[in-house]
């Protein structure tokens, strides 16, 4: 039964003119919503919040599961059955699970990236998503104002990239097409944070439809380095399964939305 839904979510909406961004509110009106991401962020009209704390993971290696081409983006799933993984403190009132790792990157490496801070869009953009484990599962968080809590790492082109990147991009020959999976075990995807971990967090949505308004963002100040021969392998994916012509999974990123009375924070340092 589940197989049949998610064909049907994949002709519903995708990131080209006809079922793009612009029109995924007519599938999911929510995507019109007044609490939408991703924003742009000007570091000069956020609040510095003296009370924002410091935020923390302890990431299980063992819980990481597999990696996927969804045809929309490159996904890692964790086991979240328990508090395996998780994360804690910053703007958070309680204990988040990790569920997956997704990544968004474009065409060429002058955009990718959803959230754009002081004007600059990044080559891509990688999202822990957590949902919070005082719910009863995964679905009933997503309806909760506080219920997903995801950690937003920037990726820029530049000089020393950061060498964990090395162990997802090596999967990306295996899992080519769209709806290929491959085993990914042993991964801690919290050698991907940058050194820095100050941050910028506010309430937002998911960036994919059904685009619920269920997220405290915490958007890392620090973008990480990745290499453009890094960027060409995950525009090697095709959107396209195996047995249709190959179709560049790229540009998989969403365009800004409204801030409106929204206040983004961020910590003193």
């Amino acid at each position: 039964m589940m197989r049949k839904q998610s064909t049907a979510e994949s002709l519903t909406w995708g990131y080209s003119k006809e079922n793009g961004p612009d029109n995924w509110h007519v599938s999911y009106p929510i995507a019109k919503g007044n609490n939408q991401s991703p924003v742009a962020i000007l570091s000069k009209d956020v609040f510095k919040d003296p009370a924002l704390l410091p935020w923390f993971t302890g990431y299980d290696p063992g819980a990481a599961k597999n990696i996927r081409n969804t045809g929309k983006i490159l996904r890692i799933a964790f086991d979240d059955t328990f508090d395996r993984s998780v994360l804690r403190g910053g703007p958070l009132p309680g204990i988040y699970r990790l569920r997956q790792l997704q990544i968004h990157w474009g065409s060429t490496s002058d955009k990718g990236s959803e959230h754009v801070v002081d004007a600059k869009r990044h080559a891509g953009e990688i999202h822990l998503v957590h949902w919070n484990s005082s719910y009863s599962n995964y679905a009933d968080a997503l309806r909760k104002t506080d219920g997903v809590a995801i950690i937003a790492i920037l990726m820029q082109v530049g000089k020393n990239p950061k060498p964990e990147m090395k162990r997802i991009i090596e999967e990306i020959d295996a899992i080519k097409t769209k709806g290929k999976e491959a085993p990914f075990p042993n991964f801690d995807p919290s050698i991907l944070f940058p050194q820095n971990r100050s941050y910028y967090t506010y309430q937002g949505s998911f960036t994919m439809p059904p685009c619920e308004e269920c997220v405290t963002w915490i958007v890392m100040k620090e973008p990480i380095n990745v290499d453009e021969q890094q960027m060409l392998k995950l525009r090697s994916l095709s959107s396209n399964s195996a047995e249709d012509p190959h179709c560049p999974l790229q540009d998989n990123w969403r365009p800004l939305q409204p801030l409106n009375n929204r206040m983004i924070r961020s910590t003193c340092q």
